[in-house]
């Protein structure tokens, strides 16, 4: 999965020299257009201050609530080491002077502020909340315990207005809870790593109060300027450079079903539902659900041939999910039973009747086949692989909250045509990687990129599919899918798959 949470709150703050005798302590950029960061050495006056310092720090903060409700349907697992968080902030350069050889740092806040209605970047007189004084007034004034939300230290510590160690009780001890970049040119844009903060935001041990942007001490507090570092803000008309949280895991799921091989372990997986909605299994008299590891077997037969494995509730990370089952196993085409039966009637493949069973063998809850092949192998040929695919279920129109489940049809040109005499249904094919990206239809932008795993495709038996949240593109836009197939050792690119679509 990859998802895109849209910034719902920015701004700098700053006590940037408004005259000799006036900082600008109590100003607000809320609704500005840009996230300015800048240090000021000893370029302008102020009375009762020798070589002072001038500087800003951003503060952003992004709505994952709906992450937080996702999590608890068991829909990722923050502790996988798939599960990635990135802040992404677009780099804004319009011929100003930029710093170089700087680097910036955040960390999670402590104290949630307002983002304020202060415009003005010039003289910095609109009054409000956020400053370098006050983070917010919800309910009443909350001061930051340092001017500046500069009291950093460790989670746990009173008086802080950002985290700088933790122990996230992730069994790493206290980590520290910075991500910092180094920009070379000054021009380059903000891409950190956040995981970390947005576990511990998941896990309720970090209150979900934002990000804290800066340079790092040491350049804060040298004797050098560095003016100005420069990123779009959520209120940039350009919808497509807005900050980003971008958050990718893996929620696929693989049925091996149309592709499995011997002397390769492979899946294969059972769906359960009770009218309509996904369901676990039951058996015995007191209609016992059927849930965790090893809970149901999988029994193989092909005449004299058998088979029987474990099979379990299918999970994500740590959490099982309800309705769907899975067995993993491996066919050893050089088995005593089965290497004869092979060679001997010179079958290419072997036709297994599947059932699933209770685990002892008693309760039948569903029977199905499936064929195992041997490896494709073939004379060396680099030939290219050619392939159709279209989404068999695309909508021109998708609404912004909407999370919307994508069915793709995948057709190998390649493939030797079979001639039959009844009709045949062509339900495609599974490959083994299909990946999809997004690219604005109009500009020709790519959105969200091709991604492994976030990107990655799911199928059943028989159809590649993906889930998709609508509310990670910008609104008012129109899109169009892309898909990369990695198959038999190529990677094969197809743009303009589908019809153009609009979130509204």
């Amino acid at each position: 999965m990859y998802r895109v949470f849209q910034s719902d709150k920015d701004a700098y703050i700053t006590n940037k020299i408004i005259s000799p005798t006036l900082r600008a302590l109590d100003t607000n950029t809320g609704q500005a257009g840009t996230v300015d960061l800048f240090k000021l050495y000893d370029e302008n006056s102020i009375v009762g201050e020798t070589n002072p310092i001038e500087l800003s720090r951003g503060l952003i903060h992004f709505d994952i609530s709906n992450l937080i409700s996702t999590l608890a349907l068991g829909e990722f697992d923050p502790a996988s080491p798939n599960f990635k968080c990135r802040l992404y902030m677009h780099d804004v350069y319009g011929g100003q002077t930029t710093p170089s050889n700087f680097s910036l740092v955040v960390y999670p806040l402590s104290k949630s502020f307002d983002e304020g209605v202060g415009r003005d970047i010039i003289r910095f007189e609109d009054i409000d909340v956020v400053n370098f004084i006050t983070a917010s007034t919800s309910l009443s004034a909350t001061l930051w315990s340092s001017q500046g939300a500069a009291a950093g230290g460790t989670l746990g510590s009173p008086n802080l207005d950002y985290f700088t160690l933790g122990n996230l009780n992730d069994g790493l001890g206290t980590i520290s809870l910075a991500a910092t970049q180094s920009f070379e040119t000054g021009e380059e844009d903000l891409d950190v790593d956040v995981t970390k903060i947005v576990s511990g935001v998941l896990s309720g041990q970090l209150p979900d109060a934002g990000f804290r942007i800066s340079f790092i001490a040491a350049q804060e507090e040298d004797a050098k300027t560095r003016f100005v570092k420069r990123f779009a803000s959520r209120n940039t008309t350009n919808t497509s450079k807005r900050p980003e949280l971008i958050v990718t895991y893996d929620d696929t799921i693989s049925d091996n079903t149309q592709i499995f091989e011997f002397n390769t372990s492979g899946s294969i997986f059972l769906n359960s539902f009770t009218r309509s909605s996904p369901s676990n299994l039951l058996s015995g008299s007191s209609l016992t659900a059927l849930t965790g590891q090893d809970c149901i077997k999988v029994k193989l037969i092909s005449g004299s041939l058998s088979r029987s494995f474990n099979a379990s509730q299918h999970k994500i990370g740590n959490t099982y999910i309800t309705g769907i089952y899975s067995a993993s196993f491996l066919i050893n085409s050089y088995d005593s039973d089965i290497f004869p039966y092979m060679t001997g009637n010179n079958y290419p493949s072997l036709n297994f009747g599947v059932k699933w069973l209770s685990n002892d063998q008693t309760v039948q809850f569903a029977t199905g086949s499936l064929t195992v092949t041997p490896r494709n192998t073939t004379y060396f040929t680099q030939s290219p692989e050619r392939y159709f695919i279209n989404i068999v279920n695309m909508r021109s129109f998708y609404k912004f909250d909407e999370k919307f489940r994508f069915k793709i049809f995948i057709e190998d040109f390649n493939r030797e045509i079979q001639y039959v005499k009844t009709p045949l249904e062509n339900t495609g094919i599974i490959v083994e990687k299909c990946f999809y990206r997004v690219r604005d239809f109009e500009s020709g932008d790519v959105i969200i990129p091709y991604h492994d795993p976030g990107t990655k495709t799911s199928n059943d038996a028989t159809t590649h599919y993906f889930d998709f949240y609508m509310s990670s593109l910008p609104r008012g836009r129109t899109y169009t899918f892309d898909f990369k197939i990695v198959n038999k050792g190529q990677e094969v690119a197809i743009n303009d798959v589908a019809a153009k679509f609009r979130v509204e």
